[in-house]
């Protein structure tokens, strides 16, 4: 009997670690998607606007999910919301908004290279803020693991160097580092507020306020800061087709991204999406001539053994003492293995 329970929860897990990474590829190939289509603006038109294509995407978010709240009744309508947690939204709009600007404006400044190993630091400050808000509480395996999805990414930017990719340097070095640094902590930011949002309230509530504010906020700053940029563009259908295809990539990115972390966690989705940057270079091989090297193979291969080792071992979840914010009611791979065997307890006593 013992043994039949332990291959039953070995099974479940392996099946959940397999499920967890498919969900987390097809996110870095959403990820790709508005990489590549920007890339093919910026080389091939010189159109440079990535607050023009954001605002698209927040435009989207709001015209499906902001209204989907307009409908709905109770605490979940719009208007309660926006009465009861209005300034707490504005905050989340703005860091969602100014992560993607600065990350992006970041590579007038500095080196591909450096965009690529800075961003990482992302995931130590998004453990923190989720030890901290979330209270999750890794174990050593988690650190671990993620020290070998980041050696991953060392392995990643050692392909680019061999391969001439680090020639792209800016004007000011210092100032694009910088603005990767701030860019990462906001992702943070969002990432955890966005977990806390879709795992105790629910994916419309974030998905529709993040909309609503994002595209108000992305739309100022869009009239302040690019204007003369989207009056230049020479527009044409492919010009169009591009703007299309990255709005639908970033759209289902945002869409798919809370269902991702509300059976997951924001950490294993950001370790997961570390894949985004080689899915890039693999596309580049043909679209932009990019040199291939063997690197690339061996660095993909260390981030999902990486991703797979931090899913393979369950983080607990603490609650304060004294907490009046609602129980969690779903349970994610992350803490799965803490509830695997008492639910195959109770199917056991079920049965007989």
């Amino acid at each position: 009997m013992a043994i039949s329970r332990s291959g039953d929860q070995g099974s479940l897990l392996l099946v959940n670690i397999l499920k967890t990474i498919a969900l987390g590829q097809m996110l870095s190939l959403c990820i790709c998607g508005t990489a590549i289509t920007s890339q093919y603006l910026a080389e091939k038109y010189k159109v440079n606007t990535p607050m023009l294509q954001s605002f698209i995407n927040y435009c989207l978010l709001f015209l499906i999910y902001t209204v989907m709240l307009a409908f709905q009744s109770g605490s979940d309508n719009l208007l309660y919301i926006l009465k009861k947690k209005w300034w707490k939204y504005i905050l989340l709009g703005l860091a969602d908004v100014e992560a993607n600007y600065l990350i992006v404006r970041a590579y007038q400044y500095t080196t591909l290279t450096s965009v690529q190993l800075l961003d990482c630091f992302g995931i130590p400050v998004l453990m923190a803020l989720s030890w901290f808000i979330l209270y999750a509480r890794y174990r050593v395996i988690h650190f671990i693991a993620v020290a070998v999805c980041l050696l991953g990414v060392g392995t990643m930017v050692g392909a680019d160097i061999l391969a001439g990719r680090e020639d792209n340097s800016g004007s000011d070095v210092l100032i694009g580092d910088v603005l990767v640094l701030l860019g990462a902590c906001l992702y943070a930011i969002s990432n955890v507020c966005e977990e806390y949002i879709v795992k105790k309230l629910s994916r419309q509530e974030f998905l529709g306020m993040v909309g609503l504010f994002g595209t108000i906020i992305s739309g100022i700053q869009l009239l302040f800061m690019e204007y003369k940029d989207i009056a230049s563009i020479h527009w044409d259908w492919k010009i169009a087709l591009l703007f299309v295809a990255f709005a639908l990539c970033m759209f289902c990115l945002y869409s798919f991204m809370p269902l991702v972390i509300k059976v997951t966690s924001a950490t294993s989705v950001n370790l997961g999406i570390l894949t985004a940057d080689l899915y890039s270079l693999f596309f580049g091989l043909f679209l932009f001539g990019y040199k291939f090297s063997g690197l690339y193979i061996l660095s993909f291969t260390i981030i999902m053994l990486g991703f797979i080792l931090y899913c393979s071992t369950p983080t607990r979840t603490v609650e304060p003492a004294e907490s009046s914010v609602p129980p969690v009611t779903t349970i994610g791979i992350d803490n799965l293995g803490l509830k695997l065997e008492e639910n195959l307890q109770e199917t056991q006593s079920a049965v007989l």
